[in-house]
């Protein structure tokens, strides 16, 4: 008999639940853990009253085209990439559904709809601290002037490439990243959050 698969996160093998339960997140400046199995679709088009209809339609979002901001309706969220790209993102949409669902509403048009969500883990941040964090690897200006919640941005951190996603004013961070460059990324953040107050966040 087959054995039974079982989904496991990215990150797992460091032991983030128990390392949740074991940490003091109430006195932490900085807060670090993963969103795991987040649905992650791609979408390109031409970014036109159709193509933004048919996205709303499906999602209930209205599609951000100013670059690098977000928007979101309910568990939708949707991130943009470029003129002509973007991710919609949820914590509960079935990733197969999502994709049948925006290829049927993007019928007749000149559209593509992509699963990436195994491609990628999410690491989050938050806190005081989250800032400063960011600030030893990532050269942008994340000055809460220049980047605010609903700002995106693909740039680098340390060495991995990622996208960069502002949810609130804690400030929280998402920070997406390809599963290959997660146990990588996941260390530095340990390491540098020695330098600071910090427990990981269970998810």
């Amino acid at each position: 008999m087959a054995d039974t698969y079982t989904r496991r996160s990215a990150l797992q093998h460091f032991g983030l639940t128990a390392a949740a339960a074991r940490g003091d997140s109430a006195g932490a400046d900085l807060l670090i853990g993963e969103s795991a199995h987040r649905t992650i679709v791609n979408i390109r088009g031409d970014g036109g009253d159709a193509f933004k209809s048919a996205v709303k339609s499906v999602t209930g979002v209205d599609l951000p085209v100013t670059p690098n901001t977000t928007a979101r309706a309910g568990d939708f969220r949707i991130l943009w990439l470029g003129p002509t790209e973007w991710w919609v993102v949820s914590t509960n949409a079935e990733p197969a559904k999502l994709v049948d669902d925006l290829r049927q509403a993007f019928n007749g048009q000149h559209a593509a709809v992509i699963d990436v969500s195994e491609s990628r883990t999410v690491i989050t941040i938050s806190g005081p601290s989250a800032r400063d964090v960011l600030a030893r690897g990532c050269s942008l200006d994340l000055h809460p002037r220049v980047f605010q919640p609903g700002q995106c941005a693909q740039t680098g951190l340390t060495k991995a490439n990622i996208l960069l996603d502002q949810i609130d004013t804690n400030p929280t961070f998402d920070i997406y990243v390809l599963k290959s460059f997660s146990d990588y990324l996941w260390q530095w953040f340990w390491l540098v959050g020695r330098d600071f107050k910090f427990a990981v966040r269970a998810h």
